[in-house]
């Protein structure tokens, strides 16, 4: 066999090895996170949040009808859509690496070879091939149906093509491998754009090769005019394209008087006329360079039309529509991420800067005939600005951990110095270089990390290195030891990538020096432009792949460059033979082994059954507000995929606040109907009624709901407030509202239960508990003003209570969610009213349990639902069904909780979660399973705080909120205990209780 094929054939088997391993430890049904939104709409091409992502959904629903009209099966094969695309990108990096490898040797493909030679190269492709397939953050998104196996696929073609290109710059019609590239870039805007970050290094590589002579200066010179084309493609053809085009149809249609879309349609044509004139005129003329430019540049063009679906399906109003991108500006505002704040790059504010000014920002909004100008946001100035700022978030509690991080004291302002501090060790160390060594040296575990010792770091497996890391190694837990995340590597990875970077440098530094702007581009660049703020709500690791498909290449050349050295000492076939066999043990073998149980998702079925409960929580055409995107995206897949409940009307709060989501809510959708809003769009579209705020008005007593929202709806200057601009605006008059309850509609409508009826309130009353209303609020008000007790209203039990409104008094739990009823029931306790018959109903009889107890890995957004449920949702259920003497009933739910929850421990809280469930147990008889549940939990508590002591020797801070939740779960089974008599188990906790007590000083 000559060289090509066996490439070829090496080639592929390591895509096929990576291929069926993701496919046998793919997630069976959707996920968590987006991959719910991204499974809807790509079954029924639909609109996925901004920017889109038209060409990922469009082949994800080619994947879907694989399924063969089992749509249990939908999700499962949009999953190994993405399996099969990391294969793919596994090949193209094999290729990659032996190109790379080769050219040590040889220029050319088919040259002269020994056979320690051809070990070499291919030894290094295999190696760091499937290094990378195994790696932690690659096959964490193989398994799932998101954006980032395509994107990196297209990142893998790209970077390979250009490789290819070189091999082939000499002969006629090379450049067509330019074109090719070109080609796949365009497509990969319809996937994601961390692609186009390879377009420096690529302009390089065409530097090398094309140039008489090779300078520094000239190499700085193609890197800055790569930098300029990667803008030119971000902001010229992805955003000022479409900006251009939605200006033409301004004029035409405000100017001309002629029809929606007919200037967008004339600027494209225009811009197809041009790029042809011009490839014509490259041609005629005898301009090589024009029109390699020009064609490529229609190339980028022609795959970046992807986009075409989303204008075309936003038309034809889809269920999931979000934005509703179906004109030129609501495009260009889908396209520019409109919704999403924008950070600071290289001039703003500190976190504790205050606003001195606010300038408004102005789009256009559809109207009936014409576009009407509308403000659309603001930007503000600042008292202190500041260069590079790096902590400049004064949301959502940034402000007090910049404060912790940087140390500083109370009302003392960051400096420039702080601002690069945060940089380098958070956003860098934290953010970056942590996800890195969880590829390549290991990993505590999959707890999200803010920088405590216990959760989320990157170990290496060698004691006395992380005991200097995280500490804790004397005194490790159970829990931790057997925890599925728990991955050692030793380093051996790092040390092989580092091996093959210095080697590569030394050997073919134009080469080395491109994949090192790879890799720097597609890591630290990104850290640059994201400026991530802390307490991100999930780990961000998966924005960095690109960075560690680079390291993978010098994973691969390590081989090469090990087996250079031991070929000088023995003989060449022989050590390169051993070094393979010896690498492939060190990397592949060994993340392999060490990464399989906690990417293996085969028997997870959490998203998609807890997804189903929520849905199982609601009475027949019921109306459920959820907030979060795990509380939202899997009933979305649920509803639309799988046609689970789809009388619930699923309303996501987060996302009521928008125009186009509060009219899309007015219309029917599956079998669910319009939600009685009963608002003329004219009042709250884009512009309008954004935002009214609460101004106290002095009027006495609670007011009608009906009269507030007829003064916040009003049009007569009258109802309004005058700003000082001189224009007025509505506002909110009164926080304490009112609304009169029909008792007939009430009872009619079985709003309550029928045991529960004498309870039911002539009026609601409650006090509105937030300053302003946005089209969020103004929706539910609208919808309790004109529902009538027609249809049920819930929210989700995560949604944040702040969004009851202040309605909290009159919602009831029934499961995993909170129904509105208008009942005066008297609360014991601080816990929700439970209707424990619709609560026991759901629990016992129609909620999943999504494998729970059975599978052998949970990933960390499953098992945070564990405190929920055993503490809020059975645990609270079975202990108010015992309060009411229905204590066989109160067995069921405790024992079921017994048997379908896992049989270990994963956080403190669940410790203490567990307390309502052990104490059910043990007064129904049950003293064996909730024995079990204690010995359990001690047995948990008792090595973690063994685990927080020991860290503490050597680490300044102790996990304060862990331990105070230990004390209180010792309290609460101490109370438990002693109404048993289970004084051996008494005896232990009193005696830990003690101990800790004075351990901590809190005798």
């Amino acid at each position: 066999m000559n060289y090509t094929k066996i490439n070829n054939v090496l080639g592929w088997a390591c895509a096929i090895i990576a291929t069926v391993t993701y496919m046998l430890t793919a997630e069976r049904s959707t996920s968590w996170w987006d991959c719910g939104e991204f499974i809807a709409s790509a079954y029924k091409m639909q609109i996925v949040h901004q920017p889109g992502a038209p060409l990922f959904l469009m082949i994800q629903n080619i994947f879907s009808n694989l399924a063969l009209g089992d749509v249990t099966r939908i999700a499962f094969w949009m999953n190994v859509g993405s399996g099969v695309c990391s294969g793919i990108t596994i090949l193209f990096l094999f290729w990659t690496i032996t190109a790379l490898a080769r050219k040590v040797v040889t220029k050319t493909v088919e040259g002269d070879y020994s056979s320690a030679d051809l070990i070499k190269i291919f030894g290094s492709g295999l190696v760091g091939a499937l290094a990378y397939a195994f790696s932690d953050t690659f096959w964490f998104s193989a398994v799932e149906s998101e954006v980032y196996a395509m994107s990196s696929l297209c990142t893998a073609v790209v970077f390979w093509g250009i490789l290819k290109w070189e091999n082939h710059a000499d002969e006629p019609g090379s450049d067509r491998w330019l074109i090719f590239i070109a080609y796949v870039m365009g497509l990969s805007i319809g996937v994601h754009l961390l692609n186009l970050l390879v377009i420096p290094a690529i302009a390089l590589v065409i530097y090398f090769k094309r140039a008489k002579t090779v300078t520094s200066k000239g190499a700085i010179q193609s890197f800055l005019l790569g930098v300029v084309v990667l803008a030119v493609i971000l902001w010229g053809v992805i955003q000022y394209s479409v900006k251009f085009a939605a200006y033409f149809d301004l004029f035409f249609v405000n100017s001309l008087g002629m029809g929606f879309g007919t200037g967008f349609s004339f600027f494209v044509i225009l811009l197809v006329g041009l790029l042809a004139y011009g490839i014509w005129y490259s041609i005629k003329k005898v301009k090589p360079i024009l029109n390699i430019v020009l064609i490529g540049a229609s190339f980028i063009i022609f795959g970046y039309s992807s986009f075409a679906m989303i204008m075309i399906r936003a038309k034809a109003n889809p269920t999931l529509n979000n934005s509703d991108p179906e004109n030129a500006f609501t495009f260009l505002s889908y396209l520019g991420r409109e919704q999403y704040a924008s950070e600071p790059l290289f001039k703003g504010p500190n976190f504790d800067s205050k606003i001195t000014g606010v300038e408004p920002t102005y789009s256009y909004r559809k109207d009936q005939d014409k576009y009407t100008k509308i403000q659309t946001g603001s930007t503000y100035q600042y008292d202190k600005e500041v260069l590079f700022p790096r902590v400049y978030s004064n949301r959502d509690g940034h402000p007090g951990y910049y404060a912790d991080f940087l140390k500083l004291g109370e009302g003392q302002s960051p400096t420039f110095g702080d601002n690069l501090k945060f940089f380098f060790s958070y956003q860098i160390g934290h953010m970056y270089g942590r996800y890195f060594l969880w590829n390549f040296a290991g990993r505590q575990n999959d707890q999200q990390g803010h920088g405590t010792f216990t959760e989320g770091n990157w170990i290496s497996g060698i004691k006395p290195i992380d005991q200097m890391l995280v500490g804790g190694q004397n005194a490790i837990p159970d829990s931790l030891k057997t925890d599925p995340s728990n991955n050692k590597y030793y380093f051996l990875p790092l040390i092989i990538g580092l091996i093959g970077a210095f080697w590569h440098f030394g050997k073919r530094q134009k080469d080395a020096g491109v994949v090192g702007l790879l890799f720097f581009f597609t890591g630290l660049a990104i850290v640059l432009y994201l400026n991530q703020s802390p307490l991100q709500p999930r780990e961000r690791d998966y924005a960095y792949a690109g960075s560690f498909y680079a390291f993978a290449i010098w994973i691969g050349l390590g081989v090469f460059a090990i087996a250079d050295f031991l070929g000088k000492k023995m003989n060449p076939k022989t050590a390169a033979g051993l070094t393979t066999v010896a690498c492939l043990l060190a990397a592949p073998v060994l993340l392999a082994k060490e990464n399989w149980d906690d990417h293996d998702r085969s028997h997870k079925l959490t998203a998609r059954d807890l997804a189903k409960d929520y849905l199982e929580s609601c009475a027949p055409n019921a109306i459920l507000f959820t907030y979060g995107d795990n509380d939202t995206y899997p009933l979305w897949y649920a509803q639309e995929v799988e046609g689970i409940r789809t009388d619930v009307r699923v309303v996501n709060l987060s996302l009521l606040s928008a125009d186009w989501y509060m009219e899309q809510m007015q219309y029917k959708a599956n079998n669910a109907d319009a939600l009685p809003i009963n608002i003329d769009k004219e009042k709250f579209k884009k512009g309008v009624r954004d935002v009214m705020y609460y101004q106290d008005v002095q009027v006495p007593g609670h007011v009608d709901l009906n009269l507030v929202l007829q003064i916040m709806l009003s049009d007569d200057p009258k109802n309004k407030a005058q700003l000082n601009t001189g224009e007025f605006e509505n506002f909110l008059p009164t926080k304490n509202l009112s609304l009169a309850v029909d008792r007939n509609a009430v009872i009619q409508n079985k709003v309550v239960p029928k045991e529960w009826e004498s309870s039911i309130t002539d009026t609601l009353t409650w006090t509105y508990n937030k300053g302003y209303v946005t089209r969020a609020e103004l929706s539910i008000l609208s919808i309790l003003a004109h529902n009538n007790w027609k249809r049920p209203i819930y929210f989700a039990t995560t949604v944040p209570n702040d969004n009851y409104l202040g309605l909290d008094k009159y919602l009831v739990q029934e499961g995993f969610a909170l129904r509105l009823m208008p009942i005066n029931v008297a609360k014991e306790n601080e816990g929700s009213v439970i209707n424990t018959d619709a609560a026991y109903t759901d629990i016992t009889k129609k909620y999943a349990w999504g494998n729970f107890a059975t599978s052998p890995y949970l990933d960390p957004e499953s098992y945070r639902m564990l405190s929920l449920i055993t503490n809020t949702i059975t645990g609270s259920t079975a202990t108010q069904l015992l309060e009411q003497g229905k204590a066989k009933e109160a067995k069921e739910v405790a024992v079921l909780t017994y048997e379908k929850m896992p049989k270990r421990v994963f956080l403190m809280r669940d410790a203490l979660s567990y307390a309502l469930v052990i104490n059910v147990l043990y007064s129904v008889g049950e003293n064996q399973k909730a024995n079990d549940i204690v010995s359990r939990n001690l047995l948990f508590l008792k090595q973690n705080m063994a685990y927080y002591n020991d860290i503490a020797q050597t680490k300044a801070e102790l996990e304060y909120a862990n331990i105070q939740t230990a004390l209180r779960t010792l309290g609460a089974y101490k109370s438990i205990l002693s109404q048993t008599k289970e004084t051996k188990l008494l005896q232990e906790v009193t005696q830990l209780e003690n101990g800790y007590k004075k351990q901590f000083g809190l005798e």
